[in-house]
């Protein structure tokens, strides 16, 4: 098995031992992606000079017995709407071709930190808006299970980069399941943390009081290793809860044995394909037989929370994205304007794409006199009931078990002409981001050879045992170790 396709707690005890080199599995890396790249486009912009000295240095301190952080000298990827000081942050937008960040967020900030070895920056849909990869300004992210099938959105530059072995670990963000679809699409872990959990500052803003960073990884236990690096308090963000982070490696190897884990009734209702269904059947069998009680619950606000999401969130994007006019910074259109009014317009209609567009005029339309307590003052409303639902559930079940995705990835251009169509791929995912408590997909079966994600939700800051139980899950199964053929899908060899 190449460097590349290990996780990164196999390498930190190869490198602890001394029997590899930080040089070695970045360029073990580095040689995945100039094999893949050209099949899979999950990058936007790589980081090679930068990554070489960075492990020569690791290397270096290794040599001289030096103690590093447990995850020193494993290469990472970050989703390119993470500001990065010196390297080009686009949010995959035409409106952010050229820009450079004077800062870093402080997830990155705190990658550096602990000696991470950032070697690049992922495709997305465009400023995070979309659930296929399809929506970036540059190019189409795929699958490495299949490429002629979308990686999932809106982090799929991300996951697919973890799936092919383009990187160890990842970054990325979910503002309504941009981190758990594509983890349930290639295979992978991904988690959405609890808001507030982990800073967003430096978080180039889609919908702030939606979006949330998290871990891309290839099992479990990479994903609380990496979690813990990330997770804390941060002054520079007004949303960031002062909250104790536990140790998560330790946590999640405690026994299942006792949980009680809710089964949504409605998530389960008409529109979940047959083996989805069957995969979390597989999912309750094998947490009973770990010693977990299971119990039926019902979220009845779940119906509307489809609805809910799409206009909290386009309404946030629309005062968010008002930023850029074309004066401060970002694309310009050219000197062919007439005032200010008319350089804003062709600014925008020049560097947003179209689904850009589309919700940027429903968010306005539901803001405007007239709709605002129509639509978005009920969607609010709505929230505050989503949010009722998962207290009262909490009151009987310690997570609750779902599917992430009614699917398994579907067929590059299949759903764009629908809109719609592709909304509802985020049904499962949604409800979590408006409800502010954390989520975590791993994978949880297969159906003609694609991946199948499970879910798990928890209660507001306890993501230590959504990883205990997806720990458990995945010790006594063997999906997270299910690699793609990159040999039969793409041609390469490994």
């Amino acid at each position: 098995m190449s460097l590349a396709d290990k996780t990164a707690h196999e390498l930190r005890d190869l490198l602890l031992a001394k029997e590899i080199k930080a040089a070695e599995i970045l360029e073990a890396v580095l040689r995945r992606i100039r094999a893949v790249e050209s099949k899979i486009h999950a990058y936007l912009t790589l980081n090679e000079e930068q990554a070489r000295d960075e492990a020569k240095r690791i290397d270096e301190l290794l040599a001289k017995g030096e103690s590093l952080p447990p995850l020193a000298g494993i290469p990472i990827a970050v989703k390119d709407n993470l500001s990065t000081a010196g390297i080009r942050t686009t949010c995959a937008s035409k409106i952010l071709e050229n820009y450079i960040p004077p800062y870093d967020a402080t997830v990155v900030e705190l990658l550096k930190k602990n000696r991470l070895i950032l070697c690049g920056k992922t495709n997305l849909d465009e400023f995070g808006m979309g659930s296929s990869t399809e929506n970036s300004g540059w190019f189409v992210t795929r699958n490495p299970w299949d490429p002629e099938a979308v990686p999932g959105g809106s982090s799929g530059g991300a996951a697919a980069a973890v799936s092919a072995g383009g990187t160890i670990l990842a970054l990325g963000s979910d503002t309504g399941g941009s981190i758990r679809l594509p983890a349930a699409y290639c295979g992978v872990v991904g988690l959405k943390p609890t808001y507030g959990r982990v800073s967003r500052y430096g978080l180039i803003a889609y919908a702030s009081s939606l979006d949330q960073i998290g871990p891309l990884t290839k099992d479990v236990t990479d994903c609380a290793l990496l979690l813990q690096i990330i997770a804390g308090y941060d002054r520079r963000d007004s949303t960031s809860v002062n909250y104790p982070v536990p140790d998560y490696e330790s946590e999640m190897k405690k026994s299942v044995r006792g949980l009680r884990i809710g089964l949504v009734r409605e998530y389960l209702a008409e529109g979940l394909s047959e083996p989805v269904r069957a995969a979390v059947a597989n999912a309750v069998a094998v947490f009973k037989e770990l010693g977990a009680e299971v119990v039926e619950i019902s979220l009845p606000y779940t119906e509307y929370a489809l609805a809910a999401y799409y206009i909290i969130a386009s309404a946030e994007a629309s005062s968010n994205l008002a930023r850029y006019d074309g004066v401060r910074y970002g694309h310009r259109a050219g000197k062919e304007v007439s005032d200010a009014v008319e350089l804003m317009l062709k600014t925008r209609r020049e560097g947003f794409g179209a689904e850009v567009k589309r919700r940027i005029m429903v968010g306005t339309y539901v803001l405007s006199a007239g709709y605002y307590d129509a639509y978005y003052l009920k969607a609010q409303q709505v929230r505050t009931l989503i949010r009722e639902d998962f207290k009262r559930a909490f009151q009987k079940c310690d997570l609750i078990l779902t599917p992430t995705a009614p699917n398994t990835a579907f067929k590059i251009g299949a759903k764009t002409d629908d809109p719609l169509e592709m909304y509802l791929t985020d049904i499962y995912a949604v409800t979590a981001n408006l409800a502010g408590i954390p989520a975590l997909s791993i994978p949880g079966g297969f159906d003609r050879g694609m991946p199948i994600g499970i879910q798990l939700l928890g209660p507001a800051f306890q993501e230590a045992i959504l990883l205990r139980a997806a720990y458990g899950f995945e010790q006594a199964t063997d999906f997270h170790r299910k690699r793609p053929n990159l040999k039969l899908t793409l041609g390469i060899s490994h």
